[in-house]
């Protein structure tokens, strides 16, 4: 069998706990990358609805929590930016603040899972923004693959957006061009995210995607920026994508093939 071609930082973790368990590097990996029903990614309607502007589903909070404990996505009406993590929800909305969300609320977007990390690094080297990507870069084995990723730590600055509320059918880029930006320095708090691959840019946000909010969960929005100086980065394989198609009048009817690729690289960065 040809070596495992695998990041540095994961192939010696990866020998570390195969010693420890008596195991083989291989048998390792295919225990850690085992397909359990619980590692799977809902969405609950693809992205490309949102950048269209159809910013009002049916599908409620409570629906949300009953696939995921972890995630991000947004609010009906284009109502702020959405983060769980551990199984509560906050709604960071245009004003930078946290609001309580109530499980009747409604989101026509949101992406979560059940987060059970495989792989856990504490980073104590501060880094500026394209050194945590390249360093998500190294961490993740595939780019072929879902992933979700969680960052706990101390930040020496980080940007964030949140769109203001909406009304239906304005195109998403349109509504990011006048996004309030919020600028934090020496703070501490949490990012929840994922990466997804380019060829799913239809369903959820290519590339890597993180929600921040604040230690004091009061704070926070769409990550555009972070330079982190000591944060723990845990990372969890998904091998199953489950996706919600709307029973809306406005989504079945909603023409939905245009390529949206370059409105939604806009739009998140």
């Amino acid at each position: 069998m040809e070596p495992l071609d695998l990041p540095p930082e994961l192939r010696r973790k990866l020998t570390r706990q195969a010693r420890a368990a008596g195991q083989s590097e291989i048998g390792l990996l295919e225990q850690l990358l085992d397909t359990t029903p619980a590692a799977s990614l809902y969405v609950s309607a693809p992205v490309n609805a949102l950048v269209e502007g159809l910013y009002r589903e049916d599908t409620t909070i409570r629906d949300i929590l009953q696939r995921g404990d972890f995630g991000l996505g947004t609010f009906n009406d284009l109502d702020g930016e959405m983060v769980v993590l551990d199984g509560t929800v906050y709604q960071l909305r245009s004003d930078g603040q946290a609001y309580a969300v109530t499980p009747d609320t409604r989101t026509p977007f949101a992406c979560v899972t059940r987060f059970r990390p495989w792989s856990e690094e504490v980073i104590d080297t501060p880094l500026d923004h394209a050194g945590l990507l390249a360093l998500f870069d190294r961490l993740i084995p595939s780019h072929n693959m879902l992933y979700a990723i969680r960052l706990d730590g101390v930040f020496d600055y980080v940007r964030t957006r949140s769109v203001p509320r909406q009304d239906a059918y304005r195109p998403l880029v349109e509504v990011a061009r006048e996004q309030p930006e919020y600028e934090f320095e020496d703070v501490e708090g949490s990012m929840a995210g994922f990466w997804t691959p380019d060829f799913m840019q239809s369903v959820a946000v290519p590339g890597y995607h993180l929600h921040f909010v604040d230690a004091a969960r009061q704070h926070g929005g769409h990550l555009l920026e972070a330079r982190p100086r000591h944060i723990r980065i845990a990372l969890q394989h998904i091998p199953r994508l489950d996706l919600g198609l709307p029973m809306t009048l406005d989504y079945l009817t909603a023409d939905l093939s245009r390529d949206t690729r370059d409105d939604l690289d806009e739009a998140e960065h």
